[in-house]
């Protein structure tokens, strides 16, 4: 496997060096999308890594990485005005850089009054989730979501179970007790949903989410760019950092994707571009639920605001959070 990256990258360091200028002028942005791919399955190993050992009986750790669950930080709304907002990646700005053509094109979209969670949901108030009895009760629960919670037994997260009367999680730093200040991950889309409605709140959709972080940086606790770096990445998500004055909205980008109420379809005025590489989102827009935000897994400069992440809603294996909504 190494001999074969190493054969790949000197192609492409080859194939780059060498290409006349009137040549690189096409190409480069078919290799911008190949080095953004490539950075989507970077995180898809780590998730399929993650699977695989726990399926194993000895759930051996992928990397040892010390504990930090950090301390219980309170939960505030963050009030939001709505209003007619722009969303989307602007095409025709050259300098905000790359973004996939899903995420365009920038448009104007009304959003009513809505307040938005500052932090993300913890494993601690998911055990209140199930302690009152979340997964059985159906009031709770979408029709397909109820369907899929008892077709496959869904009573906690994935990778959660009870050892001696504790939740414990299987992390890739091994099996661990679940950290109560931490964000919940491995949550379907089905039970965000419940536990907003448990919660008597809601999922944000995908445009409220984007207005409400379009101002912060895309900076948190990714996957680090430089090999180099990984082995002291956490590859789990941490508790909401305590920030001192006013409520500011926090843990947008590098803990969990976050499940949106919002379907994957395409933008106003969105068309797939001409021959294979039009196939790379579009097809997908039928189906699948919208994420936002960027996890633990993600390489770091791969998100921005206007990502816009898709899984089928019954997909757990990926690091899907949840960040409250609710409407004025």
């Amino acid at each position: 496997m190494t001999e074969y990256r190493a054969h790949v990258d000197a192609a492409m360091s080859s194939l780059i060096t060498g290409v006349r200028d009137d040549v690189w002028r096409d190409l480069s942005p078919l290799v911008d999308l190949g080095l953004h791919h490539e950075q989507q399955h970077q995180e898809l190993l780590l998730m399929d890594i993650k699977h695989v050992l726990a399926s194993n009986p000895l759930e051996p750790a992928y990397r040892d990485v010390s504990s930090s669950p950090g301390e219980p930080s309170p939960s505030a709304w963050i009030e939001q005005t709505g209003g007619l907002v722009e969303v989307g990646h602007d095409t025709s700005d050259l300098a905000a850089g790359f973004a996939f053509d899903n995420e365009g094109p920038r448009h104007s979209v009304y959003l009513e009054p809505y307040r938005i969670a500052d932090r993300l949901v913890t494993a601690g108030e998911w055990c209140a989730f199930m302690d009152d009895g979340g997964y059985e009760r159906p009031e709770l629960w979408l029709s397909d979501g109820w369907f899929a919670a008892q077709q496959n037994g869904w009573r906690a997260p994935l990778y959660w179970r009870q050892d001696d009367g504790d939740w414990t999680a299987f992390t890739l730093s091994g099996r661990r007790r679940v950290e109560h200040s931490a964000p919940v991950v491995h949550v379907s889309h089905y039970e965000a949903d419940a536990y907003a409605r448990w919660a008597g709140a809601r999922l944000p959709t995908e445009h409220e989410w984007e207005h409400a972080v379009e101002t912060l940086p895309a900076e948190g606790r990714f996957l680090p760019d430089s090999p180099a770096g990984i082995p002291d990445a956490r590859l789990h998500p941490s508790a909401a950092p305590v920030l001192a004055g006013g409520v500011t909205l926090r843990q947008a980008f590098g803990d969990a994707w976050e499940w949106s109420s919002s379907a994957y379809l395409p933008y106003p005025r969105f068309r797939p571009a001409p021959g294979t590489v039009g196939e790379y989102n579009g097809k997908f827009m039928s189906g699948q639920m919208v994420l936002r935000g960027g996890a633990c897994v993600t390489p770091a400069r791969h998100v921005r605001s206007t990502y816009r992440n898709f899984f089928p809603p019954a997909s757990r294996w990926l690091f899907g959070g949840v960040r409250l909504a609710e409407s004025e």
